[in-house]
């Protein structure tokens, strides 16, 4: 049986208005309860995550801003493997470019953030990347459907999935990973069981190993019951 499941939040344990599906909590529930590590992965910050472990039941074992952060339980030493520095003279960059076109951009949750940095879907992500690209800045630009994020290259939530997995002391072919989202990409790729929701985009369910029929949270569902079958048939 595959040891862990690694789970975005946006888009995959939530319904379209991003609100909890229920059902999806019940769902980890049962996995903790047998066993089973459950790792909340998200481009959200470390606080935000933190409430949400404690709410949905989780030991607080997590991956942040899109893979920058990592954290192994609550209480453990947060890990940080990307270039925030980086990140905000890439930011300051398009910032400007942006500036001189009429649109403003502001930066989400500053400072609660260590690796990267996010603000808001006002702009084409598309041309942020060619910005990016002609000026030669060492960062990606993600866009996760609520938010845009500059990270440094390099650094993604398969990434982190890798180094938790040794923290956790299993390998990643042991884990399930569940997403949504192009930055949920190399997650999946990673882990031995890459899965997209419904809802994912084409480049998102052309990495996955299976897509569920069901979209948001419904598909999360459909997915742990697929690949943790005897949980569910008691």
């Amino acid at each position: 049986m595959l040891k862990a499941l690694v789970t975005d939040v946006d888009g995959t344990i939530t319904d379209r208005r991003r609100r909890i599906n229920t059902a999806a909590v019940e769902a980890i529930r049962t996995l903790v309860d047998s066993g089973i590590e459950v790792v909340l992965a998200s481009g959200n910050t470390v606080c935000f995550m933190d409430g949400l472990s404690k709410m949905v039941g989780t030991d607080g074992t997590i991956i942040g801003e899109n893979g920058g952060v990592h954290r192994r339980t609550f209480g453990g030493t947060l890990q940080v493997s990307g270039d925030r520095t980086a990140c905000l003279s890439a930011f300051e960059e398009l910032k400007g470019y942006f500036a001189e076109k009429g649109t403003d951009l502001e930066l989400f949750g500053a400072q609660y953030r260590f690796a990267d940095v996010a603000f808001a879907r006002n702009i084409d992500p598309d041309e942020a990347r060619a910005v990016i690209r002609d000026r030669h800045l060492p960062v990606r630009v993600l866009d996760t459907g609520f938010a845009i994020h500059l990270q440094a290259l390099g650094v993604n939530k398969g990434t982190a999935l890798r180094e938790l997995a040794g923290d956790m002391g299993i390998r990643p072919a042991e884990m399930m990973a569940i997403g949504d989202s192009e930055n949920d990409i190399e997650m999946l790729e990673t882990a031995g069981i890459g899965v997209a929701v419904r809802n994912a985009p084409a480049s998102t369910q052309s990495a996955a190993d299976w897509v569920s029929g069901g979209m948001y949270g419904d598909g999360f569902v459909e997915a742990v019951k697929k690949y943790y079958p005897d949980l569910f048939s008691r």
